[in-house]
């Protein structure tokens, strides 16, 4: 118990010592995890996303004419033969009309001098893949292009690929601020530990003379990496709830950030982060005391 209880008070004195630099430290920490975790959390949500429009992507198929029953089950085989589909629907003439006139509700008169045959005949195919494979989905559209009768394709093309290369953009993002939060964190711990030991070399030494074990010298710069990790990426994480419900709070209602359903990291994610940090700011701590710590 004396053990632990010198180890905790001499941590207060070299946080008292080097105060500046400690608050510092705390500082880049904080800022790192914020920046990592704020990238990640969008990543998180635009790859759920992701998800849920897979599950409603489909490929539209536009025919020159309607395919007969035999027809029907030729194209419907050749389409298998790609890959495996979740179904395939065929859409008549009459069925395109009715269901475009469904969709303009009360607007449906403006088709009252339309003929019941003016839109095109299609088969509807919704795939097993989602937007994670996109180049499969590129090769799909391309070779139902190629079906017999097959006019035009269409998946909403432009608007999957922005979705898919912003996507990906935001993962290589989160990359160089994964990096960049491992670098700084490493570094600023290291730099300030590093300090500490300098300022105090002499009583270091002065203290194994006298026969204080290695453990009882490392332990305080050990938790002082600690402490930095734990104080850093809970103040970020906590940082960006409080900026996840303010935004949350001033944007909901109509508009375009209602059509996505964001959400916060779940518990174990929160903690993964804060465990990885306190991991990081220990690793800097014990680089320095390796290298500078001479006992």
């Amino acid at each position: 118990m004396s053990f632990w209880f010198t180890v905790i008070r001499q941590v207060g004195r070299n946080l008292r010592q080097t105060w500046g630099s400690q608050l510092m430290t705390l500082f880049t920490v904080t800022l790192s995890v914020l920046i990592f975790a704020f990238f990640y959390l969008i990543y998180s949500n635009m790859l759920h996303f992701g998800d849920k429009l897979g599950d409603d992507l489909r490929l539209i198929v536009y025919l020159e004419e309607e395919p007969g029953p035999e027809l029907q089950q030729q194209l419907r085989k050749k389409i298998e033969q790609f890959d495996q589909v979740e179904s395939i629907r065929f859409v008549s003439r009459i069925d395109a009309y009715e269901r475009f006139a469904e969709q303009l509700g009360d607007n449906r008169g403006v088709l009252d001098d339309m003929p019941k045959d003016f839109l095109p005949p299609s088969i509807e195919v919704i795939p097993l893949k989602t937007l994670s494979s996109l180049n499969q989905v590129k090769l799909f559209s391309s070779y139902l292009r190629k079906l017999a009768g097959a006019t035009k394709v269409q998946y909403g093309q432009e608007w999957v690929e922005r979705f898919y290369n912003f996507t990906r953009l935001i993962s290589i993002i989160v990359a160089l601020s994964g990096i960049l939060l491992i670098m700084t964190t490493i570094f600023m711990v290291a730099y300030t530990i590093r300090l500490t030991i300098l300022g105090r070399q002499d009583e270091l030494e002065l203290l194994k003379l006298v026969g204080a074990t290695n453990n009882y010298i490392r332990t305080p710069f050990f938790l002082e990496g600690l402490l930095q990790g734990v104080l850093g990426s809970t103040f970020g994480i906590a940082s960006l709830y409080i900026l996840f419900q303010w935004i949350q709070n001033h944007f909901s209602g109509p508009g375009f950030l209602n059509m996505f359903e964001f959400s916060f990291f779940s518990p174990s994610v929160s903690l993964a982060i804060i465990c990885v940090s306190v991991l990081l700011c220990t690793l800097g701590s014990y680089s320095t005391m390796h290298k500078f710590l001479r006992i």
